[in-house]
């Protein structure tokens, strides 16, 4: 016997048991975005090397360590997207999309990264992502993360998650900013790893995300971001929390909240959970007023964020939440013997086109009334529909509630039709 083959580490499958979780979150999102008049944008998933050098920053661990990256066969240096804001402002930029124009864009779909897999990290997972472009005052930044804040009332999350929100300023404030903390952590680099001293001058605010111990011990003292800001972006930042006091949306200022991506400027945020363990941060986001003009474009003021569907599709599967997913089938049409075959894929025919998004699982495959009952149980259906040959003659189908105690039932496909629609 030939060996199998696995699926590649870190990369999943979705099985028929797990997709109800996925797609009720899907459809969560999608009636959320649109409720913001949110457009969704769909960009490929192998981009440009130099698309993420550019925007992400060469000194990251996703450019340096994670990054899928190829030769194609012509030579060109190519990626498999590990995020998709950079994909989102290549395509509104090479499309027109941009400058001078208003955008509220979505997106949702894979996204790679060559990381250590474990609970919540995955080398091929799944991003949700909202990006707002031609805005620049603290009501977007706000509406933004209002969306947030009522998609976990939607799924019924908002008690296990955390808004930590930070200013970044301006690039000469954040420039003032470095000098100070690098040589706040000059006098401190016996106590950096090899990581943080590795970017002490290249990217020194990485050092305050570190999750090493020590050296958070280390920049207990460090300057705080939020004595450098310049007067707009602290005006900025006041508006927003003014704002998201306003809604009543709870949040925590964390002056040491950086976010892992060299292009924000500004507001950046996350939301935690303590539901996951080590992996808390559920969704982040924030500023990104440069990006465009680094990318090719025209100067456009730019805010969104990205979340991650695997940590999310976690928490939810620890809560009860089966009576939200949506069940196989609505009905089960059961047929014993050749004619009853025959009727009975006529009668689903019938009922899909009778009553819209009804779901009609056939059986197949013959077998006793009693194999034939169990497997209608196990579907989720509601009802079941019973043909016979003597059904099949007389026209009159059995019809059976499967999760009410009530005895079955003789109707015409007519009836049955009318039936179904009232439920």
């Amino acid at each position: 016997m030939s060996k199998q083959i696995q699926a590649i580490r870190g990369m999943n499958d979705c099985l028929p048991t797990q997709s109800p979780v996925w797609q009720y979150l899907e459809s969560t999102i999608r009636q959320l975005v649109a409720s913001y008049g949110y457009q969704e944008i769909r960009m490929p998933i192998v981009e440009s090397t130099d698309l993420f050098k550019r925007s992400i920053g060469e000194v990251t661990d996703i450019v340096e360590k994670e990054m899928y990256t190829f030769d194609d066969r012509n030579g060109d240096s190519l990626t498999l997207r590990p995020e998709g804001t950079a994909s989102c402002v290549r395509a509104g930029n090479q499309h027109g999309l941009l400058y001078n124009q208003q955008q509220r864009l979505w997106y949702m779909g894979p996204m790679f990264r060559h990381e250590r897999p474990q609970k919540g990290r995955y080398r091929q997972f799944h991003q949700f992502g909202v990006e707002v472009f031609g805005l620049q005052g603290p009501d977007i930044d706000a509406e933004v993360i209002m969306l947030t804040a009522r998609l976990w009332k939607q799924l019924g999350m908002a008690s296990d998650v955390t808004l930590e929100l930070n200013s970044l300023g301006s690039n000469e404030a954040r420039a003032n900013y470095k000098a100070a903390l690098v040589t706040y952590l000059e006098a401190r680099i016996d106590k950096l790893d090899e990581d943080c001293k590795r970017r002490l001058y290249t990217n020194p605010l990485r050092v305050l995300d570190s999750k090493n111990p020590d050296v958070q011990a280390a920049i207990t003292d460090a300057p705080s971001l939020l004595d450098y800001l310049d007067d707009d972006s602290a005006q900025h930042f006041k508006g927003l929390c003014e704002r998201l006091t306003d809604l009543g949306i709870s949040y925590r200022v964390n002056p040491r909240l950086v976010r892992g991506l060299d292009y924000y400027n500004r507001t950046v945020f996350e939301w935690v959970t303590n539901s996951l363990g080590a992996q808390g941060t559920v969704c982040a986001g924030g500023r990104y007023d440069g990006l465009v003009e680094q990318l090719g474009g025209k100067a456009t003021p730019a805010v969104g964020f990205a979340l991650g569907m695997e940590r999310l599709v976690l928490i939810l599967e620890q809560m009860d939440i089966q009576a939200r997913l949506p069940q196989a089938a609505d009905v089960y049409v059961t047929a014993m013997g050749e004619q009853a075959e025959i009727l009975a894929a006529r009668v689903c025919e019938q009922l899909r086109d009778s009553i819209d998004g009804l779901r009609v699982l056939m059986h197949c495959g013959g077998g006793n009334f009693k194999k034939q009952m169990k497997r209608a149980d196990v579907s989720g259906a509601r009802f079941a529909v019973i043909i016979g040959d003597q059904e099949a003659e007389s026209g009159q189908l059995g019809l059976k509630d499967l999760r009410v105690q009530e005895q079955q039932v003789s109707v015409s496909v007519e009836e049955l039709i009318e039936r179904l629609k009232k439920q």
